[in-house]
């Protein structure tokens, strides 16, 4: 449809992937190498100016591979959010799904006995063909990454400075995935269109105490009942300070627009003796 061919020009536009004559821009032939979809592309090159390269391949290979969570037995409901738990991440699902990767990783190099990494994802409710593929996924972007002679930064997960790092990055890709908690009792509401969602009920902060305010989200999903899966926690200011001016003017009336316009308006000043500065 012409409208779908419009918008998709236009996110690509957004990504900084095309030129002013609609052309791939040297970035966005940069971002084409990979076979990942734009917003995902973008984010693994920021990564390199955020040096949290390391983290994003996993989250990528992650995200690109089919969810490792698989649907629980009934009456084992239970056992499975339990044993999940073990995986989850304050910052959110993307570290929670580096945490699941490194386990696997870590039960696939010392197996005690054969077939050891296929009963340790039966025992966590995991696909293993699913964490096998996220693997394969990743061996394959690091290649690209070597090839076109990106720098791969070295892994520092859990660190205070790469976590913000990694927000950064996926912010960088994901600034049109962003979705606002308007009640307090999970109704998101996204910043692209009038439309309400929940969390999906693989998120680690489903059924959680703490629900956050704003979230980025992977996707979202209408024959999941209206859901929003994969998301981590953001903040209004991270949010504010990457996103690109003209996308944020071109977004709909909306009482979370006009909160991040506060915040903008708030760091306008700093921004601008930072430019000074350059």
């Amino acid at each position: 449809a012409p409208e779908s061919l419009m918008q998709a020009l236009e996110d690509l536009d957004y990504l900084a992937a095309l030129d002013n004559d609609g052309n791939l821009s040297e970035f966005g032939i940069i971002m084409s190498e990979f076979p990942l979809d734009p917003q995902l592309s973008k984010s693994l090159l920021a990564s390199c100016e955020f040096e949290c390269v390391d983290e994003m391949l996993t989250i990528a290979a992650m995200v690109t591979a089919p969810s490792c969570f698989l649907q629980a037995p009934p009456g084992t409901e239970e056992i499975a959010v339990t044993r999940w738990h073990r995986f989850s991440h304050p910052a959110g699902d993307h570290c929670t799904l580096i945490n699941v990767f490194n386990a696997f990783k870590a039960a696939t190099a010392s197996p005690t006995e054969p077939g050891n990494n296929e009963k340790w994802c039966r025992d966590y409710f995991l696909s293993s063909s699913a964490l096998s593929m996220a693997e394969m996924i990743r061996a394959e972007l690091v290649e690209i990454m070597k090839r076109i002679e990106l720098p791969i930064s070295e892994p520092d997960f859990g660190s205070e400075e790469n976590l913000l790092s990694i927000k950064k990055a996926l912010l960088s890709g994901y600034f049109m995935h962003i979705a606002r908690d308007v009640d307090g009792s999970g109704n998101y509401l996204m910043l692209t269109h009038k439309q309400v969602a929940q969390l999906h009920p693989f998120s680690s902060y489903y059924n959680s105490r703490r629900i956050p305010e704003w979230v980025l989200f992977h996707e979202f999903s209408i024959s999941e009942g209206n859901s929003l899966r994969v998301v981590s926690e953001i903040s209004p200011h991270l949010f504010a300070e990457l996103v690109p001016q003209y996308y944020f003017s071109n977004l709909p009336p909306s009482e979370s627009k006009d909160i991040l316009q506060e915040v903008i308006n708030h760091l306008a000043p700093v921004s601008a003796t930072k430019e000074e500065q350059k």
